[in-house]
């Protein structure tokens, strides 16, 4: 069963490989970069909804959200699950030479990038509509990007989705839960 999901993984980013052109081989690798490099966009954007009492519970949900995918997603899952990049694997070496972003030490699973962005939009999409739009338009990017820079597989992305969805609705009850609590006192 491993060895078909691999397969089915490596065809899909193999099929992705062949729309690479010079435009998203600029945009992908800044893009990723912006949207999820050490999840600090959506640090940032946490901060900044926690500073206003109209975001506040926003704020705490993504922050909520995003302790939970550190925990679950990158400190337990990513070294328990061990799963090498798919640049790493042998016959990949090609790829590997050609990346456009720099080898990553990590494991694959789940794809942090793709996790943090689904945390954060989430939870936005939870209080605010419009906003949540927006943000699930760059989480899709960059869960995009990951693929397209042939630095997780396709299932890291789905599984990062997943659990970000769960954290991000999961921080939502909680942040929800203390503000009633607040509220009442």
């Amino acid at each position: 069963m491993v060895e078909f999901i691999t397969n089915m993984d490596l065809a899909i980013l193999e099929a992705i490989q062949g729309i690479k052109c010079g435009f998203l081989d600029v945009f992908f690798p800044i893009f990723t970069r912006i949207g999820g490099d050490k999840g600090l966009f959506w640090i940032i954007i946490a901060v900044i909804a926690l500073c206003f009492k109209k975001t506040r519970k926003m704020g705490l949900a993504m922050a909520f959200a995003m302790i939970f995918g550190l925990l679950v997603g990158n400190l337990t899952l990513k070294p328990l699950i061990g799963r090498i990049r798919p640049y790493d694997l042998e016959g990949y070496e090609a790829i590997r030479e050609a990346l456009l972003v720099k080898p990553l030490k990590d494991f694959s699973f789940p794809s942090g990038h793709t996790l943090v962005c689904f945390e954060g939009a989430t939870a936005i999409f939870l209080h605010n509509k419009k906003w949540g739009v927006y943000a699930y338009v760059i989480a899709v990017l960059v869960a995009f990007s990951r693929l397209y820079l042939f630095v997780h597989y396709p299932t890291d992305v789905l599984g990062g989705i997943i659990l970000g969805i769960a954290f991000g609705i999961l921080g939502t009850i909680l942040s929800r839960f203390i503000f009633k609590k607040f509220e009442k006192n």
